[in-house]
């Protein structure tokens, strides 16, 4: 533990590390002292682990090829022996021959091509589905996740016993206004109503071969995977990282496609939306026995009188609670379809198996 005396433990992923950017940078220093001797690709030493790099990509052609170089050059770094999946989302850009161009060259590198854009969270499950390494770290393709983090991720891993290396994000980077405000809220939402904190979780992350066996013998087809390895419940400890730029393009995570997975994330980690339509039935249930009792009395007391206004608005108060609570009940009737379908995950149009 003295060697590596950065890194912040904590049994769930509460805790917060308080890294300064300076600090990355002195840990890659060490790291590159320490394995001067060995840094050779694959070397297959019994003693080296072996770590499988999983990247879901969705038009991201244009940079890929810069993207493999320095993700090869961070690999070097570690000592490891390696291999990279990279699962084709139904990019529709020259992505998949960019793919295959690099295969020629990359002995370590296996691919495969899904039928169609299945989402994120669904390619992921393709990748780890075919991760043999004895660690597997997830990232994503657009360059907002530093290839350079990787060797202080491995280290953290091997020196501290960790089944989870987070990174975690101390800046978001460029985004707008009402894109901060949504992930500000949706967390919000989220860490009440799951008891999980994941503000500042992302899914770059590295776990150990446990944590993937763990994970994968989770069959849901709503996936969320980066409340479902918090879930989980593992030894975690945290780096933080400042999100990057994207090397190229524009995200392809649209306001609507943010909203689909905030209501998957809800609804597949708390229960508590419908508990609400049961307090709210209950609540205006009080109401409507005290209004009752008090129209009764005047009516009694010849004192009653027409309450056109409050009956309009009581019905489009009520009208209003009403389509809420169904929405609410369709959300998770609609995660219920989707499960009891049995359909696959993610459909394979082609592949690339490694040449090692």
């Amino acid at each position: 533990m003295s060697r590596f005396r950065l890194i912040c433990f904590g049994a769930v992923p509460k805790a917060y590390c308080p890294f300064k950017p300076g600090h990355i940078t002195s840990v890659r220093t060490l790291l590159q002292e320490r394995r001067a001797p060995n840094l050779h690709m694959n070397d297959g030493s019994p003693s080296s682990p072996s770590i499988s790099i999983v990247i879901p990509l969705y038009n991201e052609g244009s940079h890929l090829s810069s993207l493999l170089s320095d993700l090869k050059a961070a690999l070097e770094e570690t000592g490891c022996r390696f291999e990279i999946i990279l699962v084709d989302d139904g990019s529709p850009d020259e992505t998949w021959q960019i793919i295959r161009d690099q295969a020629q060259t990359s002995p370590s590198l296996q691919a495969v091509r899904l039928s169609r854009n299945f989402g994120k969270e669904l390619a992921l499950c393709a990748g780890l589905e075919r991760a043999r390494g004895d660690a597997v770290i997830v990232m994503d393709g657009d360059g907002q996740h530093p290839p350079s983090l990787l060797p202080v991720m491995v280290e953290g891993w091997r020196s501290s016993g960790a089944d989870i290396v987070q990174a975690m994000k101390v800046k978001r980077g460029r985004e707008s206004v009402s894109s901060k405000l949504g992930a500000l809220l949706f967390y919000l939402i989220l860490n009440k109503l799951s008891g999980f904190e994941l503000k500042g979780a992302s899914d770059y992350k590295l776990i150990n071969r446990k944590v993937v066996d763990t994970w994968l013998a989770m069959r849901e087809r709503n996936v969320f995977f980066r409340g479902m390895t918090a879930w989980m419940g593992f030894k975690t400890i945290q780096i933080p990282f400042e999100v990057g730029p994207r090397r190229a393009g524009k995200s392809g995570w649209s306001y609507l496609r943010r909203a689909k997975l905030a209501l998957v994330g809800i609804t597949t980690f708390s229960s508590f939306p419908l508990h609400l339509v049961t307090f709210a039935g209950v609540i205006f249930f009080v109401f409507a026995v005290g209004l009752g009792i008090q129209t009764l009395y005047l009516k009694i007391a010849g004192r009653a009188f027409t309450g056109f206004t409050t009956v309009i608005l009581l019905e489009l108060i009520i009208a209003s609670l009403l389509m809420i609570s169904l929405g609410i009940i369709g959300e998770y009737l609609a995660r219920i379809y989707e499960e009891v379908k049995g359909r696959p995950r993610y459909i394979i149009t082609d592949s690339i198996e490694p040449r090692q």
